[in-house]
Order: structure tokens, then sequence, then C-alpha cells
């Protein structure tokens, strides 16, 4: 079996799991399975710009977080008693400057698209973009790279933090924005503990692996590698690599900011602890887990991690030492297993290829060490005569 036929089956397989659990997990679970799957589309985010291009993000949070921040602007409106005016408002503002919507100084202007739910979606994907556009175009055409990026990155997402954190009559300040309506659209309501919400991350995950694939194993995926391997000689080759880099960095952040508002739907709340540092590094330590360069192993890693860490969360002994262990995984990965999980496999199924290959080409009932004894047998006889 070739390593293209195996990759093609773990897909498949992979997909069926993922459609069939609800049928077999109660309401608890089925939510908590989303919220992993959620993960699992960031990790992707993850792999498209560090698997492919090199680019190592530690600022992904922001671009996660505020996905989660737009739609949850609009399913707050959503709920009658915060329409026109949401009550997070009423309790950090003065009256007057609350009612007045188009008040610039408090900013609480900013609300009013985010009445239409269509807004806060289309707008959970652009605001992101718009991010990792400004901020790339200031790495890449002033070609930063390496740790500079992660820097870069870091910095961006713990100011989108603080603001979010400092702006409390705007954003909810450390308690973000729950009590959330539920999403609906053309009439249709996703119930978060229910199949409807989980379909919805489900098929968005699927797609969004198919896409990434399809894009990046075509000519992009190649021009992407032949930069993460050696920049200056794919720019030596005539290739834009600026915009290369620049491209697949905003396409990364879409997919997080696609993420944001799929946990906004699933877990009901938006805060800034979306976009700390510990779970922009976490991201990391998912993707690497599974396989950087791999979409699929960058989706399991992420379950795989997660599950794990829920599991150790509810221990009282290693509830404690979680964040220690994750540390030293991450670690063990990039010295033991750089190509994380789909590493090992890829390296099985091409070991099995070759052995297979190797004894298609030997008469039946031989193997190498019978081949090579009659050799030897061989070579003893001619010289004997």
């Amino acid at each position: 079996m070739t390593y293209r036929t195996a990759s093609i089956i773990a897909y498949i397989a992979f997909f069926a799991v993922v459609l069939a659990l609800p049928l077999v997990l109660n309401s608890f679970w089925t939510n908590r399975v989303a919220i992993y799957l959620v993960y699992s589309i960031c990790a992707i985010g993850i792999s498209m710009s560090w698997g492919y291009a090199g680019i190592l993000s530690l600022g992904q949070g922001l671009f996660f977080g505020m996905g989660a921040y737009m739609l949850a602007m609009s399913l707050t409106l959503a709920v009658p008693e915060n329409n026109p005016v949401p009550q997070l408002m009423l309790l950090n503002m003065e009256p007057n400057a609350v009612r007045d919507l188009c008040c610039v100084t408090t900013g609480s202007f900013l609300w009013i698209p985010f009445r239409s739910v269509a807004v806060g979606m289309i707008a959970g994907i652009v605001v992101p973009c718009i991010l990792a556009a400004g901020i790339g175009y200031v790495m890449f055409k002033r070609r930063t790279t390496g740790v500079y990026v992660s820097i870069i990155t870091l910095a961006f997402a713990l100011i989108g933090q603080l603001l979010i954190i400092n702006n409390q009559p705007l954003t909810g300040g450390f308690n973000g924005l729950a009590d959330l309506a539920l999403l609906e659209i053309g009439g249709f309501e996703f119930d978060p503990y229910g199949p409807s919400a989980y379909y919805a991350v489900a098929f968005t995950l699927i797609a969004v692996i198919l896409l990434a694939r399809y894009m990046l194993t075509g000519r992009i995926g190649q021009v992407l590698k032949a930069i993460r391997e050696d920049e200056a000689r794919a720019r030596y080759l005539g290739y834009d690599v600026e915009n290369f880099k620049l491209f697949i960095f905003c396409v990364s952040a879409g997919v997080a900011g696609l993420a944001g508002m799929l946990f906004t739907l699933t877990s009901e709340f938006a805060t800034p602890s979306l976009m700390a540092t510990s779970l922009s590094i976490s991201m990391v330590i998912w993707a690497a887990t599974g396989g950087r360069a791999s979409l699929l192993g960058a989706c399991i890693g992420a379950l795989i991690v997660n599950f794990v860490g829920s599991l150790a969360s509810e221990s009282a002994t290693f509830q404690p030492v979680w964040p220690i262990i994750l540390g030293l995984l991450f670690v063990v990965v990039v010295l033991f297993m750089p190509n994380g999980i789909a590493g090992i496999f890829k390296a099985f199924i091409e070991r099995n290829g070759r052995t297979e290959r190797l004894g298609e080409t030997r008469p039946s009932g031989k193997t190498e060490r019978s081949d090579k004894s009659e050799r030897v047998q061989t070579e003893l006889t001619a010289r004997e005569a």
C-alpha cells in the first residue's frame, strides 16, 4: 500500500468517525467533542502557516478570539433585553452616553452593525484577515523571519487581550460576553448540546480540511514548501516570497477566526482568555503533536491533547501539573518526533511498502537472508573450483 492510498483511507476513516460520534454520545460529550473539533480547525490554521510556510505564529489566539467576539456581539444583541443597548453598557456607562449609540467617545457605535447576525458571521472571518494583513505586511515586507515573527505575533496577541480587558464598558472586560442567544439561521436554531451545532462544526471542519488540502497539494503548496526550506533560493527563482507568506498568513488567520465563531456557537461565551498566550502556544503544541506538515495529523493531535487534558483537569493529581506535562510533551515531540504522529504513520507505511516491493522481486519462500546465504555459497564454490 502506498502512502497516498493510506492517506486517503485515513481521511475517509476520520470523517466517518467524526460524523458517527453523535449517534453514540450523550449531550454533554456531544458538546465537548464539538469543542475539540473547533480546536482541530485551529490546528489546521497552524499547520498551513507553520507546517507549509515555516511561519511560526504565537499570536493565533488573537484571530481566534476576534472571531469569537464578532459572533458573540451579534448573539448578545439577539437577546431581546440587550436590543438596542447591551446590558453590559447599562452597567458600566453613563445612561445618557449609552443611549446615544453614535457616540464616538464611548465607542458604542461599533455595536450598531452587529444587530445583524450575518454581519457578525462575516466579520468573524474578515476582521481576523484584516488584522493579519496589517501585521503580516509590516513583518514580511521588511523580511522579518524566524523567532522575530513569533515574538511580534505574540506581542500583538497580548495587545489585543489588553484592549479587550481595558475597555470593559464596550467589551465586558475580564468577564467577556456571556448569556448569548442561540444562533438562528433561516428559522433553524443551533443547540450547543445537540447534534445541530455538532454537525455545523463537523461539516465545517471537513470543508476546511478538503479546501486546504486542495490548495496546498497544488502549486501554492509546493511554493510554500520551497519558501520554508530555503527562502532565499525561492526568491532567486523569481517567486514573490513576501506575498506568498502574507497570503497564507491571512488564510490561517481566517481559519482561526472561523474556529472562534464556532467556539462561541458551542460554548456560548467569549472572553479575553481566548487571546491568552497559553492558548496560542497550546495551538502550536496540538499541531506539533499530530504533525505540523499534515492537516489530518494536526487535527488528530488537537483531539488527543485536548481529550487527555480534559481527563487530567478532572484529576486532583494531574490537574495542577498539566501545564508542565504539556510543555514537556512539546519538548519531547520536537526532539524525538519532529514530524509528529503523522510522521510516524508515514514512516510505517513507507517501510512496509518497501518490504512488500522487495518481497515481490524475490522468488517465493525466499528472504533477504536466504538470498545473501546463496550468494555467499556461490562465491565459495566458485573459489574452490
